[in-house]
């Protein structure tokens, strides 16, 4: 028995190819799931490197540049691994960023390492929010909450003191002595008023009686960012 061309019809098939020639060049017009799970990922993304960045990070270190600096890499990152999802863009790419960022080095200064460690935060955070498309919603807001409070943990730990160091010209090579240490970190105490626990000396120059000494103390404030430019300019003396 001969089939009509009416009884081939298969309304499923022609929905797909009606689908297909939809929008220009192939490419849809309008994807409503697909635009409402961007908005939700890019909305939970925002406000965990937002928590971390804005009331972890900022509060402590008021480092306006760096603040601007994290929140645009997180919205960068995000939209570029999501975005470029749809061409089933490989792990390894994601895992690549990690070794792009961490060859990063500024001119005008180096990047310290607390602020690095940030950047790779908010970098992963936004490689997860962007690539983790097969787990629930369920299991990727567990993730981003586990991750702020790792860093809101370990930030009050270390937010109670840590110790910066600082390089000091000083002029009494006399105290540079190896049975005379405790006399030395007396005297620099005593004239700097900072909490120093230990010290290293380099440099000597006895014909012009200088050293270099660098102190580590304690401190509960921000760290220094001048100490960073010192120690650029005198590392080479030890």
């Amino acid at each position: 028995m001969i089939q009509s061309d009416l009884d081939l019809f298969d309304p499923s098939i022609a929905s797909e190819f009606a689908e297909e020639g939809a929008g220009l060049f192939g490419i849809p017009w309008f994807d409503g799931p697909s635009l409402w799970q961007m908005l939700l990922r890019f909305a939970l993304n925002m406000v965990v490197c937002w928590l971390i960045v804005g009331l972890l990070y900022y509060r402590k270190s008021k480092r306006r540049d760096y603040y601007f600096t994290f929140m645009l890499f997180s919205i960068t990152i995000f939209f570029l691994i999501f975005l470029m999802d749809n061409v089933k863009v490989q792990i390894g790419f994601a895992l690549g960023l990690f070794a792009i960022f961490g060859m990063i080095r500024y001119r005008t200064e180096t990047v310290p390492i607390r602020e690095m460690t940030y950047l790779f935060v908010v970098v992963g955070i936004s490689v997860i929010n962007g690539l983790a498309m097969t787990v629930s919603y369920v299991e990727l807001f567990i993730t981003n909450l586990l991750i702020v409070l790792a860093v809101w943990l370990f930030e009050s730990i270390h937010s109670k003191t840590h110790l910066e160091c600082k390089i000091i010209v000083y002029e009494k090579v006399a105290l540079v002595h190896a049975d005379r240490e405790n006399e030395l970190m007396a005297d620099l105490k005593s004239r700097t008023g900072l909490d120093i626990r230990r010290l290293e000396v380099g440099h000597i120059d006895y014909l012009k009686d200088i050293a270099y000494v660098k102190i580590y103390y304690a401190s509960d404030k921000p760290e220094n960012t001048i100490n960073q430019l010192t120690k650029i300019q005198r590392d080479n003396v030890f």
